[in-house]
């Protein structure tokens, strides 16, 4: 039997079981364990070994065996957890990771690897018990805490399981009677509509049973009970084909595959069942390509709106009045699609337990980690983007931020250090902190690092501008080279991946006390709210969370500081003048800032104001990727199709500033070359 459609699903249902596991023995208290913990530990090792067995995952069964076994006796207080144990069972939940992606991957897991972390747990149970060795690894998975539902069939010794699906589809009753013939022998299996019963001479525990059958089906579908084994009749008559089911079953969806993990242990199969139900797993492209149709028909949409602007709204009132519904429907429909990609912080943020413990371990440190926000939603493109830039920030804090316990009494401070995780909705941003209570960023360090480097520095920078130098390629002040960090690679990448997801990075600073690492992103990359200029005969977007106003400037208000440079007195500011059709070198352009209009935008902690010829509107664009189809352009970040068909080109407002500085420095460059050639002749 082919079980390669099944894999997939297993692969999915054991990342999010050790994924749990992981949170929960960093969660555990070795001196006072929590029951319930220890239960929910046990049942996610149990899940995967059953998996495992099921697929002929070897190195994966014999693991989590050896594992189950400890826990098993953990929580029936046979075992004493101490806290090196417990960081015995973190390096098993690594070592099944590396496991399953090794299997992943349609490879053996590494012998060695499989070899070690057996004697380790091997170790630890003769360690507990003295002479007595721990039980070796079973073919078969071992019986453990049986469900409510199955509890007789444990209780009749010699007998045998009647094991009863509901709501199975053709393809889905012969897979079970397949899979089941693989546990033990059938003795007889009937048909009825989309029921299956089947009686099974197994010597498998029925909630062996329904881990494998949960791989396939949801556990709302399976009920056993015990058959004394007199009243067992072997019959292997072949299943009928199903006949028409009734038209309540048929209107109802088949269930998507649910791994066993999500079984409260104080819950019945039921009400688990349809907990689970309520929930599907769909492939992330089927998704991508669902967001990228309805922005195909978002911009039909905008087609016609701008079709009928030329319409006689009396004489097709009806149309337009259509064309409307048409708007909100599609408007809505896009912000229920966007959401489906919508994933909590959570998912980042539950990671950091475990590299919090691991690194301040090693370092001597003692550190608090406290997270906010975690219900917070972010993309799922941008939030597993988002996952390394933070563990370099985290690894930065923990390695320079946060000083040792000794240091920190010295200066009059809690031996414990503290590390915040937030992340937060403003507008159509998301911010994502991380903060530490540690000695915070040298301003004469970096400075005098920064000289050292040839970096253009000065004694009377803004702090905001000292703190961004540590962003540039190679740049460190650490004294030491360690494993953690210190050899100036890192800073640098983490900015240029916030900047390719369209965000920005802010640190604010203070010497001895701490430092605020602030990310700044979209919520989303494939639809933002935008508003469309003109410059020249060309149009161009303006992402709308980076437009603060505009206006149309007097003569009064501008000021030249160089022959190309200009700035204009915003209410007592002056800011940086911007003309967009330098910078795209477009014709026919308003080069008169009094006749065109000033947009004033605001990146990070700069605000500049950008010369445009004219305001055209806002509305929601559908962002393509630029690079993809033809190649990436200075100052443009991606493009999008406007309601007339035409292309237009959405602007990178935070590369602005650093385009202008090239163009001037080219102009001045040029203009010193033309007047030097007369002399030079």
């Amino acid at each position: 039997m082919d079980l390669s459609q099944f894999t997939q699903a297993f692969f999915v249902e054991a990342v999010e079981l050790l994924a749990q596991m992981e949170q929960l023995l960093l969660e555990l208290d070795a001196e006072a364990p929590d029951s319930e913990q220890l239960n929910a530990i046990f049942r996610a090792a149990h899940s995967i070994k059953g998996g495992a067995a099921t697929f002929g995952f070897v190195a994966l069964t014999d693991t989590t065996h050896l594992l189950e076994t400890l826990l098993d006796r953990a929580r029936h207080g046979q075992l004493t957890l101490s806290r090196s144990m417990i960081d015995s069972f973190l390096e098993t939940k690594d070592a099944l990771q590396e496991q399953l992606m090794a299997y992943q991957a349609e490879n053996e897991p590494d012998p060695e690897r499989v070899a070690h972390i057996c004697e380790v747990l091997r170790q630890l149970a003769l360690e507990s018990d003295g002479a007595q060795a721990a039980p070796a690894p079973a073919p078969v998975p071992a019986p453990a805490a049986v469900p409510a539902a199955s509890a007789a069939a444990v209780s009749a010794p010699g007998g045998a399981l009647r094991i009863r699906f509901s709501r199975l589809s053709d393809s889905e009753c012969e897979l079970l009677a397949d899979e089941l013939g693989n546990l033990g022998k059938l003795l007889s299996r009937t048909r009825s509509g989309d029921q299956l019963t089947v009686l099974l001479d197994t010597s498998c525990a029925p909630d062996d049973i329904v881990a494998v059958c949960c791989f396939v089906i949801d556990e709302s579908q399976i009920e056993i009970t015990a058959e004394p084994a007199g009243d067992a009749t072997p019959a292997a008559a072949p299943i009928a084909a199903a006949p028409a089911a009734p038209a309540a079953a048929a209107s109802q969806p088949a269930p998507a595959p649910a791994g066993p993990a999500s079984r409260p242990a104080s819950s019945s199969a039921a009400a688990a069942g349809a907990k689970d139900s309520s929930s599907i797993r769909v492939d992330v492209e089927k998704v991508d390509q669902l967001i990228n149709l309805v922005g195909e028909l978002v911009i039909t949409q905008s087609m016609l709106t701008q079709a009928a602007t030329m319409l006689d709204p009396v004489e097709c009132e009806r149309f337009l009045s259509g064309l409307g519904h048409l708007e909100r429907n599609a408007r809505d429909l896009q912000e229920s699609v966007m959401s489906i990609r919508m994933m909590p912080m959570d998912y980042v943020f539950s990671r950091f337990p475990r590299v919090i413990r691991d690194v301040s371990a090693k370092l001597g440190k003692e550190v608090r980690l406290d997270t906010f926000g975690k219900e917070t939603e972010l993309d799922k493109g941008l939030i597993e983007r988002i996952i390394d830039p933070l563990t370099h920030l985290v690894r930065n804090s923990l390695d320079h931020g946060i000083e040792t316990p000794a240091q920190r009494i010295a200066k009059g401070k809690e031996a414990e250090g503290q590390l915040l995780l937030s992340a937060q909705h403003h507008g159509g941003n998301i911010v994502i902190e991380v903060s530490d209570d540690g000695a915070g960023l040298n301003r004469q360090k970096i400075l005098a690092k920064a000289m050292q480097q040839g970096l253009p520095v000065t004694d009377t920078m803004p702090d905001d501008e000292v703190w961004q130098l540590i962003f540039a390629p190679g740049f460190s002040t650490a004294e030491q080279v360690t494993d953690i960090s210190g050899r100036g690679v890192g800073m640098d990448v983490v900015k240029r991946n916030i900047q390719e997801m369209g965000g920005h990075v802010e640190i604010s600073s203070r010497e001895g006390w701490g430092t605020t690492t602030r990310i700044v992103l979209p919520l989303t990359l494939a639809i933002l709210n935008g508003m469309s200029v003109k410059v020249g005969s060309e149009a161009y977007i303006l992402p709308l969370s980076y437009v603060i106003e505009s206006l149309q400037p007097r003569t009064e208000h501008l000021h030249s500081i160089t022959s190309d440079g200009h700035v204009i007195k915003v209410r007592g500011e002056y800011l940086p003048l911007i003309e967009l059709h330098g910078v795209f070198d477009v014709a026919g352009a308003q080069t008169d800032p009094t006749q065109g209009i000033l947009v004033i935008v605001q990146a990070g902690e700069t605000r500049f104001a950008l010369l445009v010829d004219e305001l055209l509107g806002q509305h929601q664009v559908v962002v393509k990727n630029l690079e993809t189809n033809y190649r990436k352009v200075p100052g443009i970040s991606a493009a999008t199709i406007l309601g007339d068909g035409s292309v237009a080109f959405i602007i990178d407002v935070d590369a602005m500033p650093r385009i202008q500085r090239a163009h001037v420095e080219r102009a001045t460059v040029l203009a010193r070359a033309a007047r030097a050639e007369p002399v030079a002749a």
